[in-house]
């Protein structure tokens, strides 16, 4: 069996790359991230909270709602699953649990932020936002660490400060504060739309704990020059699921557009592929081996 939150492990402390992790939300996605070469998958709450039930990413999700799709996606491939649990989903004694329940699922590592309950998407616009205080999230970090059965087990400590505009020296001391508290990467945030505020970040960033980076805002810059600023973890955390909406709004309306399926029959994927997708050929090698010849058993 293999013990993903080892290969995550090794996939960070390789400093020489990147690890690059792909935003999913269902099983599916994570397949195609796999394929595609990620190193490993974002059980993305934003992706999860719109694709599964069409709500704001605004703790209107359980955590066992939140779990049962990032274990589906850790079912669905080999590479290591990193969920977003928000703000773990409540006080301290709830982070326990969830770390808990994540862990047992297989999942390799949990990302919690200092986002005060119920928490609301970094880029909403218009939202009074309140961080926990330093004192209250460094005490879920260390009931997490405790919680955690294994060593290997990834715990990233989420910074909202830049987020909630409390600036660069705010963000240095509670990004301090969670590495000593035990995290292992520290997620520094920003809606800034260049990534001139996270560079800056990192330069006065002088901790062993590695940075994890989500170039929302900043798609323009290349994956090579966050690494080398400092970032080990970069996480491209919503392209997916906006990529599929798209591709959906579109291609549902050229068919109501022009009245048949065969408008849109050039820009869809071939059902070839999407049985390829699921292993289909796995199947019918098992009900030949298992459920075919025993049939033929019967008559003899």
């Amino acid at each position: 069996m293999l013990n993903k939150s080892r290969i995550l492990r090794d996939l960070i402390a390789e400093r020489s790359h990147p690890v690059l992790v792909s935003g999913s939300h269902d099983a599916v996605s994570a397949v195609l991230s796999e394929q595609a070469g990620f190193n490993a998958i974002w059980a993305s709450g934003f992706g999860i909270s719109l694709a599964q039930h069409a709500v704001p990413d605004a703790n209107i999700m359980t955590m066992s709602e939140n779990l049962e799709f990032a274990r589906n996606m850790n079912s669905a491939v080999s590479i290591p699953v990193i969920a977003d649990c928000d703000n773990g989903f409540g006080n301290a004694i709830n982070v326990i649990r969830t770390v808990r329940e994540y862990e047992k699922a297989g999942i390799s590592g949990i990302c919690i932020e200092d986002n005060i309950f119920p928490k609301r998407n970094s880029f909403y616009e218009d939202i009074n936002r309140s961080l926990e205080t330093i004192e209250e999230f460094t005490g879920k970090i260390k009931a997490a660490k405790d919680a955690q059965e294994h060593d290997e087990f990834v715990l990233i400590a989420r910074v909202e400060a830049l987020i909630a505009g409390l600036g660069i020296e705010e963000a240095l001391k509670r990004a301090h504060a969670y590495a000593a508290a035990g995290a292992d990467a520290i997620l520094i945030h920003s809606k800034q739309q260049t990534f001139d505020q996270l560079e800056m970040f990192a330069s006065y960033w002088d901790h062993s704990v590695p940075l994890v980076v989500v170039p929302t805002m900043f798609p323009q810059t290349p994956t090579e020059l966050m690494h080398k600023m400092g970032f080990q973890i970069i996480i491209y955390a919503n392209q997916a699921v906006r990529a599929a909406v798209k591709a959906m709004r579109e291609t549902l309306g050229m068919i109501v557009e022009s009245g048949h399926a065969q408008a849109v029959q050039e820009i869809i994927t071939p059902m070839s592929e999407m049985f390829d997708l699921v292993k289909l050929n796995e199947l019918r090698d098992m009900e030949n081996k298992y459920i075919n010849q025993q049939k033929e058993m019967q008559f003899k």
